[in-house]
């Protein structure tokens, strides 16, 4: 059986995957654009759909993608 090895990026001192950071941006990236470029209507309106859709990315990520880090507590009081 060979042994699988996961390389691990930091991001704003998290740990991610390269497979979950492609994923989340791949997911993001055209809600957020997409609200933003494709909402017709005055100036306000194409920036409010904008940050929703990312306001959605973020949600579909958070629930989507599991946190990679392990916290050791070994020696606390």
């Amino acid at each position: 059986m060979p042994n699988k090895t996961t390389s691990y990026l930091t991001v704003w001192d998290d740990t991610v995957t390269g497979r979950d950071l492609l994923i989340a941006l791949v997911i993001s990236t055209p809600l957020t654009l997409g609200g933003f470029i494709l909402t017709p209507g005055p100036a306000p309106m194409p920036l409010i759909v904008g940050l929703c859709g990312a306001l959605l990315g973020f949600v579909i990520n958070t629930v989507c993608l599991r946190p990679k880090r392990h916290l050791d507590t070994d020696g606390e009081a």
